[in-house]
């Protein structure tokens, strides 16, 4: 058990979720402190029966604490976490800033926990927990690599508005509204209307024309999996829906994978749920998977175009396991491990 912890970004959308992980998973510490930018220090959270006043984020509020989880800006972490390391905090950082640092962990408790635990044994550091759309993907993958070697992937994504933070779900509630009372709405959140609307834009401009969104989903998969080979494609399109990411991913193997194999080797992996009826309608969609901390995979079905190729469908809540539940699941594995 960790003996101080502290919650940076306490009071943002993912960060409230965290903290209401952290309290319906029973997370044990010795004592609590909860940090926020200015605007939102000095206002009560109530954790685990007791109330907290929320406190400014500054580089002296690290001292005395072992470890911290943090939802945050970029900026923010950039800023702000090395101070927590130079305090001897362990730091768990949801950001983007740190993943694809070499000496920064990538870490997904299910595929490669023991990245986390070799940063343990110094008792400082960061481990960053990935992006969203990665995460979902990378999970989906694990089982198929393991059995057969993964060696391409070409992925699309539509992603909900809450992955855009509060403000992403404002523009598409107040927009929609806007549209169908034929008035005008000034978005904050997106460049486009997103109301009635796919925006295929995520993130800004990279190499050969892609996003830094997609350009995260093809560095972050081969960093956590451990391997340099694979190739990826993505496309990463923001689409009206609230919350929970939507992926179509295709992947070749080097040998061919049945979908009931496929099937057989998703079950088996820790926090996948195959829903793939397609005869009576049954499959992932975002209206029954937000809320749950699993990753859903479905309309699994052999590539028509090519002998090792498989394609399906997969469904994951951006901001429970794509953000807050990963970073939990990553303090879980380091308190059951602490000395």
């Amino acid at each position: 058990m960790f003996q101080s912890v502290a919650v940076v970004g306490a009071t943002g959308a993912v960060g409230r979720i965290m903290c209401q992980q952290l309290e319906e998973r029973g997370y044990k510490a010795g004592s609590w402190t909860f940090l926020s930018s200015k605007r939102s220090a000095g206002t009560t959270i109530t954790f685990q029966g007791h109330d907290y006043i929320v406190q400014e984020l500054t580089k002296e509020s690290f001292r005395g604490h072992d470890l911290v989880i943090g939802s945050t800006p970029d900026e923010t972490a950039r800023d702000y976490f090395p101070a927590a390391v130079e305090a001897g905090c362990l730091v768990i950082d949801e950001s983007g800033y740190f993943r694809m640092n070499p000496e920064v962990p990538l870490v997904i408790p299910e595929i490669n926990p023991q990245d986390a635990l070799k940063l343990l044994a110094s008792g400082r550091g960061i481990i960053s927990s990935p992006n969203c759309s990665t995460t979902q993907m990378v999970i989906a993958l694990k089982p198929l690599h393991d059995a057969a070697k993964v060696k391409r992937v070409i992925v699309s994504t539509y992603q909900a508005v809450s992955g855009a933070g509060l403000q992403g779900t404002t523009d598409l509630m107040e927009g929609t509204r806007a549209n169908l009372a034929g008035t005008n709405y000034d978005y904050s959140a997106f460049k486009h209307p997103i109301a009635f609307n796919a925006i295929p834009q995520i993130g800004g401009p990279k190499e050969e024309g892609y996003t830094s969104e997609e350009m995260k989903m093809v560095y972050e998969t081969r960093k956590i999996i451990g391997d340099q080979s694979i190739q990826i494609s993505a496309s990463c399109i923001r689409i009206p829906v609230a919350n929970c990411h939507s992926e179509t991913i295709w992947v070749e193997t080097e040998r061919p994978v049945s979908p009931d194999e496929a099937r057989q080797l998703f079950a088996a992996f820790p926090g996948i749920v195959v829903v793939d009826d397609l005869a009576n309608g049954e499959y992932p969609m975002p209206m029954t998977c937000t809320g749950r901390d699993e990753v859903f995979i479905g309309r699994i079905r052999r590539d028509l175009s090519h002998p090792n190729g498989l394609t399906f469908w997969c469904v994951s809540d951006n901001l429970r396991k794509g953000a807050a539940t990963n970073a939990v699941q990553i303090a879980e594995l380091l308190s059951r491990h602490k000395a």
